[in-house]
């Protein structure tokens, strides 16, 4: 049984072995010095990795690792990356742990007391977007939103990043979506356009100087003081969402199994950014259009990230037309594994969830991630609708023998013998 078949069973609410993501995200990754250790404790080809997410420094998980670490689902990014940059002319690069990875040609720093700052599609001429600070291991936004008229709002400014679909960007994702199908892994793309109010665009570190609301309090408050205001950006952006995402559906055809459409979080670590019926006010019709759209026209599943005490929203998610949650933060208030797929497990498939990556991935020992990994694959793979993933990215400075415990253990739950 490949990937492909697999995943497509799991996410159909069908019995048999939890499938294996890792690195086909930005929210399912691993840091670069994760991916170099894994590399070496594999006894893989010693070469830089490429920083393929820059932001969060994930590492590209290629393909000889992929097979080391029996993963199932096959990622397609976006075009280009959060700082506005294409992943293309790659380059080496030496971070500042001493590293040395390759980084796409559009990846620019400098230098400043001891942190590093980089640039909106590389132009050092433009104010820097992001900052690594000193002894730091990926990058902050840089607030830079410009003073503005809380009486003379323009939607427009906020939706600047947000553009039609061009034929060069329909080409790349038809080559890398066939390439991607061609792997025997299920296909998992992240075509853009739909991440309503996701915090870390909101902030816009791809544009060189951003208008509107980017600065992250005041958008957050901005959703009580303008509302109307919130309103006309995300029906903008939906329209256009929808129209992008039918240009690309036309090029990839079938070779698309599930489609990332939004990362904006709702859960705090013990309690919610907003109440539910916010949520259902101003997400949730926007979210409904997409979601109806991808399943009237297409046979793709729909993939919602959202961190934190979640579990009031899931309702929500599901009537929202959400097919996948992820990272299934367990670690947060409320998010009880077995009361989780009690409630929603039969009507949402659960892709993350497999270990707390706050606590017992980087602080715990092998023994005790192993025997937490097999616990969330009893519970959560119970009829299906399960995919084995950490609770979000796993970040620097885990240990490698507990990641590697951690990938035995899903081998080892589907009774396979994974040296």
């Amino acid at each position: 049984m490949n990937g492909f078949e697999k995943t497509s069973m799991a996410v159909s609410h069908r019995e048999g072995p939890v499938p294996i993501d890792f690195g086909s995200s930005d929210v399912t990754g691993m840091h670069v010095t994760v991916v170099e250790a894994l590399r070496r404790r594999y006894g893989l080809e010693n070469r830089p990795v490429k920083a393929c997410e820059p932001y969060q420094m994930l590492g590209e998980v290629e393909e000889d690792l992929k097979e080391a670490l029996g993963v199932d689902v096959e990622g397609v990014p976006p075009e280009t990356t959060i700082f506005g940059f294409k992943n293309e002319g790659w380059k080496e690069w030496r971070a500042p742990w001493g590293q040395t990875l390759l980084v796409p040609e559009g990846f620019c720093t400098v230098e400043k007391d001891g942190a590093l700052f980089i640039f909106p599609e590389g132009d050092t001429n433009a104010e820097p977007s992001g900052k690594m600070p000193a002894g730091g291991y990926y990058f902050d936004s840089i607030i830079r939103q410009p003073p503005i008229d809380e009486d003379d709002l323009d939607p427009a400014d906020n939706l600047e990043e947000f553009a039609a679909v061009t034929d060069s960007s329909i080409e790349y994702y038809r080559n890398a979506c066939a390439a991607a199908r061609r792997t025997g892994r299920y296909v998992f793309a992240n075509f853009g356009w739909t991440g309503l109010g996701d915090i870390a665009l909101v902030t816009a570190p791809m544009l060189r100087k951003p208008r509107g609301i980017r600065d992250v309090a005041e958008w957050y408050m901005a959703l009580v003081t303008h509302e109307d205001y919130i309103r006309a950006v995300f029906d903008v952006q939906t329209r256009l969402a929808i129209e992008n995402l039918a240009k690309i559906k036309d090029a990839v055809a079938d070779n698309v199994d599930a489609t990332f459409v939004c990362a904006a979080d709702f859960g705090t670590q013990t309690s919610q950014f907003c109440s539910v019926a916010t949520f259902k006010s101003l997400w949730a019709p926007y979210y409904r259009r997409v979601n109806d759209w991808v399943h009237q026209n297409t046979r793709w599943r729909t993939f919602k990230h959202c961190c934190g005490a979640a579990e009031p929203f899931m309702e929500s998610f599901i009537e929202c037309g959400f097919d996948i949650i992820n990272p299934v933060q367990l670690s947060a208030a409320g998010m009880d594994a077995a009361e989780l797929k009690r409630k929603y497990g039969a009507r949402l498939t659960f892709w993350g969830g497999g270990v707390d990556t706050q606590r017992t991935l980087p602080f715990g020992s092998p023994a005790e991630v192993r025997r937490e990994a097999l616990e969330r694959c009893a519970i959560l793979s119970e009829n299906g609708g399960y995919v084995f993933n950490a609770i979000h990215n796993i970040q620097a400075k885990t240990p490698i023998e507990n990641i590697v415990a951690l990938i035995h253990a899903v081998h080892e739950f589907n009774g396979e013998n994974w040296a």
